[in-house]
């Protein structure tokens, strides 16, 4: 969350990504750091995945991506 904040305040688009267990901790971390940062947030766990699964995730996540990445922010 520093990291997309610091990004952001110096205009390089950012979208951070995260398991849907952090939807909480990343709207409290950005609420501390007084950013409204663009999350995804995908299915948890990860790590016990394959490959292909993983795959099909990161398929359904990069709409959301590239759309968060190119939009103008109000």
């Amino acid at each position: 969350m520093h990291d997309s904040a610091d990004l952001e305040r110096r205009g390089v688009p950012t979208v951070f990504i995260a398991t849907e267990p952090f939807v909480d901790g990343a709207e409290a971390q950005a609420r501390a750091l007084g950013v409204e940062p663009i999350g995804v947030f995908v299915p948890h766990p990860i790590q016990d995945r394959t490959d292909d699964e993983v795959r099909v995730i990161a398929d359904e996540a990069v709409a959301k991506i590239v759309t968060g990445l190119t939009t103008e922010q109000t």
